[in-house]
């Protein structure tokens, strides 16, 4: 398991880029994808989940849509247009990061 800390850092960066892939996602399947992609060694919290998708709505980044499902109502995010633009340029800035990391540390990518 990767730590909180480090996954809290990115989490922004991993939304953006889930939504930019599956175009929407409710809340507990942004969870799985990333439990699954990670091999399980990521696994997001509501706690840190639900604030950081709140935090994007209010910034313009996401915009939402509740589906009711029989008594179930089910919260599905998706990118804005500024959302939208802002996906590369995050994704790039952790790239960025990553490689600044290696440097400091003095290690070479695990591939």
């Amino acid at each position: 398991m990767h730590s909180t800390e480090l996954v809290k850092g990115t989490l922004q960066t991993i939304i953006l880029k889930l939504l930019a892939d599956n175009d929407t996602m409710y809340g507990y399947e942004i969870t799985q994808k990333v439990k699954e992609l990670s091999d399980g060694k990521m696994v997001l919290t509501e706690g840190a989940l639900y604030p950081t998708l709140h935090k994007m709505e209010a910034e313009g980044l996401l915009t939402t849509e509740k589906k009711s499902f029989g008594k179930r109502v089910r919260k599905y995010y998706s990118l804005t247009a500024t959302g939208k633009s802002s996906v590369v340029e995050k994704v790039q800035e952790f790239e960025a990061f990553i490689n600044t990391m290696f440097n400091v540390l003095q290690i070479s990518p695990q591939l």
